[in-house]
């Protein structure tokens, strides 16, 4: 039996071959995943599902499809409107992956939920190491010096190809520079 929290509602999950299975599936606005067999509050057990890359994920063997259902974008599927068709992704408003609470997620198109990883606290982090990373590397800033100064000259001669042969990196890597994705602190 679940206790019902205050201002908690549970909507039943609908999903294909839900109805083939021995257990029935809820979610409620607050984050949580229930199973039952005939009422979440009679003889409703509260689940915690598994983790895939950080998020609350409910893995069903349904009969054809043995999928993982990720349980943000369950609630968001019941509890959110889309703004429009282009709204395909979810994002937790607070960067916690484990927080699905309704009023934490919202639908976002692709441009919004990249804007929105780039402000997550893990991102800035990850980027800060990564920029004083010493070991490990092909190039030593000194290089990349070099090697920008010769890529923004307008009277180059050396093709960017050749270029990335005398430094023994890829093409592509050097383009990265070039466009400063690559050592753009330098």
């Amino acid at each position: 039996m679940i206790k019902k929290d205050q201002g908690e509602m549970w909507k039943h999950l609908r999903f294909p071959g839900w109805n083939q299975l021995r257990n029935k599936y809820a979610v409620s606005n607050l984050g949580r995943i229930a199973s039952y067999k005939t009422d979440p509050f009679i003889d409703g057990k509260l689940l915690n599902g598994s983790f895939t890359t950080g998020y609350r994920t409910l893995n069903l063997h349904r009969p054809g499809n043995k999928g993982t259902l990720y349980i943000h974008r369950e609630i968001a599927k019941l509890f959110l409107k889309k703004k429009s068709g282009r709204h395909k992704y979810v994002i937790h408003l607070n960067h916690d992956k484990l927080d699905n609470n309704v009023k934490n997620l919202k639908w976002a198109t692709l441009q919004e939920m990249i804007s929105h990883q780039q402000k997550s606290p893990a991102k800035i982090a990850y980027k800060k190491v990564q920029a004083n990373r010493k070991t490990g590397l092909k190039l030593r800033a000194s290089q990349v010096k070099k090697i920008k100064k010769v890529l923004n000259d307008p009277k180059r001669t050396i093709t960017i190809k050749k270029l990335a042969e005398k430094y023994g990196i890829s093409e592509m890597t050097m383009y990265r520079i070039k466009s400063g994705e690559n050592w753009g602190r330098i």
